[in-house]
């Protein structure tokens, strides 16, 4: 007598990329939440449903090689964040790209202090090169949305690359803090550091004064920067003997 066999799930050979995308998926969301130094290839192998082996065959060169292929696709991700279309206020386009940041940082908040305190036994050159290179195309995609008639000057590239560096240590305290202040106020508090920034050196910088002024001509009252004068003039006013 034949014995009734139940169905079966189908099975389907994923192509190299799928494989590789699929483990790359494992081992991010694990250096996600733990320390490179602590995930082991048999842990993404375990994530990933897959054999030890099977990662081998993908990733020769190891942990690190996999380290390094996810914090590219990580960085890739960063990069992105600070793409943003060319339309209206620039603390708007600001504010837009910092709530995708700060989205990766609260979602990767292990992996993110690991990425950008360094010291992990398993960092190299390569992936301290992958880091800087997520700073410098944040700059330039800042740069780009100032739409200068002419290379940045040497001040205002700086000014820049300063914010993302302040950015950078208020995510790592904001996570040191238990993630506090809430997001939409670490967001709004770090585009007003932006304004002042930009403000400080446009009292430099011709260069950096122009664009100032451009920028503003676009910016409303209910803006971000609107609500920050309402907020320092008052403070400032106390000090009047100083205008």
């Amino acid at each position: 007598m034949t014995q009734a066999v139940g169905p079966t799930r189908a099975y389907r050979r994923l192509s190299v990329e799928e494989r590789k995308s699929q483990l790359l998926d494992a081992a991010l969301n694990l250096f996600a939440h733990r320390a490179p130094e602590e995930v082991s290839l048999d842990d993404v192998a375990e994530a990933a449903g897959v054999s030890r082996p099977l990662v081998y065959r993908y990733f020769p060169g190891g942990k690190q090689q996999l380290y390094e292929a996810a914090l590219r696709t990580a960085a890739d991700e960063l990069e992105q964040c600070f793409a943003e279309p060319q339309d209206g206020p620039l603390t708007r386009r600001l504010g837009r790209a910092l709530d995708r940041y700060l989205a990766f940082v609260d979602e990767h908040d292990t992996g993110f202090s690991a990425l950008l305190q360094g010291g992990s036994v398993i960092e190299t050159s390569r992936t301290t090169a992958i880091v800087d290179g997520v700073r410098r195309a944040a700059a330039e995609h800042i740069l780009n949305h100032m739409e200068l008639p002419e290379p940045p000057s040497p001040r205002l590239r700086m000014t820049v690359r300063m914010w993302i560096t302040a950015v950078e240590a208020a995510s790592l305290i904001w996570l040191d803090e238990d993630k506090q202040p809430p997001l939409d106020e670490l967001r709004a508090w770090l585009v007003e550091q932006f304004v002042a920034h930009i403000t400080a050196t446009a009292g430099r910088d011709p260069q950096t004064a122009a664009m100032v002024r451009h920028a503003l001509a676009l910016e409303t009252p209910e803006g971000a920067v609107g609500e920050l004068v309402r907020r320092v003039l008052p403070v400032v006013a106390e000090a009047g003997h100083l205008l």
